[in-house]
């Protein structure tokens, strides 16, 4: 099998001359520490050799929860936020027919979300939604008390217990949370769900191959071994006695932090594929709640085009030059649509006449590198073959990796987030809850 690659070439012509492999021996020890388990936040390593470990017959026991699942349900309401519910989703959207939701002949139940904001719209919508389906809910969350998926469910599980017989209910839903400890736990215990189990040394942002992931993507019907095997590949490809150069996480990780030395202070991920786009959303999270903290970080921002073209372009064409684009190109797409013929010709697109839409979307994919490039703006291209499970398992631990390796070359601790606390206080605080009487008392002094 193929792997994906990386092209640098547009990227290192913004460097001086030798610069990549000037920094390849302080990249390569990073990475050294990551593997001997030496750096800041060592606790939180599980992911690291986790595709490697994962057994055929966990795989089994998650596919057949998901059968499970599937078989007596026309929607499974999938329950978490941040890391519980992004990378299932990445691969969920990327993998799924985009207008799933109107079609008649699905071979899988349609998952949607909760928990992943405190909309009130959005919730009232979904639970009217459910009244007349017949769902099942996939909680997922490590304490069970996360405010936004908490109270999701809730309410979902308030709606099951109104549709359905007790025992009935408990089959509805499955738990993935702490194997001993924690609100979700006990409950789930009490009421006999189905669980399963978050690793303690998995971070929810690199959760995305333990049940966190892998239980809704099988639900969804995409093939987890292959998504595994993938992953599994890339593990090999990136392992601690791979040459710098053959490494594509070690050779990114050295490229974005020479480009965040010479100031380029966000970078922008890019896809013509409007599959991706949920990715993209994943790898936001996953670089920037590694990354930005002790006032550090390169600011991870992402475009869908060419429909940002129409919005975004013209900034990135023409901004401020403290940018950089890292571009996933999709090398080969399985659908074919060609450019028809009209004999009136009357938007002057005859001239694409017989060529796929593939291929009008692939020249605009490299205009805009041209366009970009020749503007001032370094571009780091990731290669993948194809868009299928295997595909994004060696994408989602590409990313991984040099996510690791890239925050321990930027000097902070890439598998903590303690920046996330602070609103949460103010918010308690802010509603009333039990134990956050003095900081009630600050806040109401300063608004």
């Amino acid at each position: 099998m193929q792997k994906i690659t990386i092209d640098i070439s547009k990227a290192e012509s913004f460097l001086s001359a030798g610069a990549v492999k000037g920094l390849a021996s302080n990249v390569l020890s990073q990475q050294q520490k990551l593997h001997d388990k030496s750096g800041a936040g060592n606790d939180f390593l599980g992911w690291l050799d986790l595709p490697s470990s994962i057994a055929a017959d966990h795989l089994t026991a998650i596919k057949e929860t998901a059968a499970r699942l599937s078989a007596q349900s026309e929607i499974v309401v999938v329950t978490g936020i941040g890391g519980s519910y992004l990378g299932a989703r990445a691969v969920i959207d990327a993998l799924s027919d985009s207008f799933d939701l109107l079609r008649t002949n699905r071979k899988a139940p349609v998952v949607v979300y909760a928990g992943q904001n405190i909309g009130e719209d959005y919730t009232y919508e979904l639970l009217d939604l459910l009244k007349d389906k017949d769902f099942s809910v996939v909680v997922i969350s490590k304490s069970g008390t996360t405010t936004e998926p908490a109270l999701a469910f809730r309410l979902l599980k308030g709606l099951l217990e109104k549709k359905y017989a007790t025992d009935e209910v408990k089959n509805r839903i499955v738990a993935v949370t702490d194997k001993s400890k924690g609100a979700l736990r006990t409950l789930a215990d009490r009421e006999g769900y189905q669980t399963y189990v978050i690793p303690d040394d998995v971070g929810g942002r690199y959760s995305v191959l333990t049940p966190v992931g892998l239980l809704p993507i099988a639900i969804a019907g995409v093939d987890i071994e292959q998504l595994v095997q993938g992953a599994r590949d890339m593990e090999a490809a990136t392992a601690p006695n791979v040459a710098f150069e053959e490494n594509p996480s070690a050779v990114y990780a050295a490229v974005r932090n020479l480009l965040y030395q010479q100031g380029k202070k966000t970078e922008i991920v890019v896809n013509f594929n409007p599959k991706l786009h949920f990715l993209s959303e994943w790898w936001k999270q996953l670089f920037g709640e590694s990354e930005g903290k002790d006032n550090k970080g390169i600011f991870p921002a992402a475009v869908d085009f060419t429909t940002d073209l129409h919005s975004m372009g013209q900034w990135i064409q023409q901004g401020e030059r403290n940018i950089f684009e890292t571009v996933i190109s999709i090398e080969n797409v399985d659908k074919k649509v060609e450019v028809p013929t009209d004999k009136d010709d009357m938007d002057k697109l005859n001239f694409l006449a017989g060529k796929r839409v593939d291929e009008v979307n692939k020249m605009a994919e490299l205009g805009t590198l041209m366009a970009h490039v020749d503007g001032g703006v370094p571009n780091i291209r990731i290669s993948v073959p194809q868009l299928n499970a295997y595909y994004l398992g060696q994408l989602i631990y590409f990313f991984e990796k040099a996510c690791g390796i890239s925050g321990y070359v930027l000097g902070v601790n890439p598998f903590d987030q303690p920046g996330v606390e602070a609103y949460k206080k103010n918010m308690f605080a802010l509603l009333g809850k039990p134990g956050f009487e003095k900081e009630t008392a600050d806040i109401r002094k300063r608004l």
